[in-house]
């Protein structure tokens, strides 16, 4: 899975064959967030969150949101275009 991120101690990470909707796991020591990416119409969403603290998950959103656009580019890379 690689990591396509590091930011205040964040790692955003792509997992390889994955499933859609298009998303990333945000690992943050050993809590991890799913967030899926939405597109140019739709915002970045929480999916799942596996043990990461609240404001925590507040950051990692808005990283996320900060670069969805090129997030969602690496996703296609490793996926393809849906």
């Amino acid at each position: 899975m690689p990591t396509i991120h590091l930011e205040a101690g964040f790692e955003v990470r792509v997992f390889l064959k994955d499933h859609e909707p298009p998303h990333v796991h945000v690992v943050k020591d050993k809590a991890t967030v799913v967030i899926d990416l939405g597109d140019q119409d739709v915002r970045p969403s929480i999916s799942r969150n596996y043990g990461m603290k609240a404001a925590d998950v507040k950051k990692a959103l808005k990283i996320v949101a900060e670069h969805q656009g090129v997030f969602l580019q690496e996703w296609r890379k490793y996926h393809g275009q849906k």
